[in-house]
């Protein structure tokens, strides 16, 4: 384990180094809850400092219409897993154009998930040498692997997941039973799906061990492609 400052610099740096024909493309995954967000936001104050141009997004602005995400129930595991993302929004809209020979011109949201209406929003041109850093969870399943230049996995235990969630949707949900019956019932089984089908871990560039976030661990899969091996266009 080593001091969160030590890891967030270390990481930092790595990512900074990267080079692409295109816009590096970091995707930051995990189970719900496990500190993804955090993370990446604490990585773009970092990059930022490094002089890099930081592209911030998230799968939260990718979702589908709620009729959709629920067809199945709105507790049905396979239902978040498979019905919540707009896939092929993500990469149309964000991920190709941002990778190599795509023409730059990107959107970091399509779809506003609280308001259940799509995201009229510009596309934005990509500054030269930017790094998108994107957070989500299932971003290491097959459709969307060949896309990221980079990847994180944030691991995280389901029971210290499950207290993190209720601290913080708290104030969204009003009870802490409804917050953990969600968690049971649908986000965690479907991330047990995602993990037996696709194994994250295996496929990250970098795994952070984030059960205690003052003080993580950093994983270097040995599967993967070194950090130092040349990043990859689609």
């Amino acid at each position: 384990m080593v001091a969160r400052h030590q890891m967030l610099d270390s990481v930092a740096e790595r990512i900074a180094n990267l080079k692409s024909r295109g816009t590096v493309r970091v995707g930051i995954d995990g189970v719900d809850a496990a500190g993804k967000t955090t993370l990446a936001d604490e990585l773009s104050d970092r990059l930022r400092t490094l002089g890099r141009a930081v592209i911030r997004s998230g799968i939260d602005g990718f979702h589908r219409p709620r009729q959709d995400r629920y067809a199945r129930g709105s507790e049905c595991p396979e239902g978040y897993y498979h019905d919540s993302f707009d896939l092929e929004g993500l990469v149309e809209m964000l991920l190709r154009p941002l990778g190599p020979g795509g023409a730059g011109y990107y959107r970091t949201a399509i779809f506003d998930y609280r308001q259940d209406v799509p995201v009229d929003s510009p596309k934005v041109m990509a500054e030269p040498d930017a790094i998108l850093l994107f957070d989500g969870v299932f971003l290491l399943r097959p459709q969307l692997r060949p896309f990221w230049d980079y990847t994180i996995f944030v691991r995280a235990e389901f029971n210290v997941t499950v207290r993190r969630a209720i601290r913080r949707d708290l104030p969204l949900w009003g009870d802490t039973t409804t917050i953990e019956q969600r968690y049971l019932s649908r986000y965690i089984p479907a991330q047990k799906i995602y993990i037996a089908e696709c194994d994250p871990e295996t496929k990250a560039t970098l795994v952070i061990d984030n059960n205690h976030p003052s003080s993580p661990s950093i994983i270097t899969s040995l599967s993967c492609q070194s950090d130092s091996s040349p990043v990859r266009g689609d």
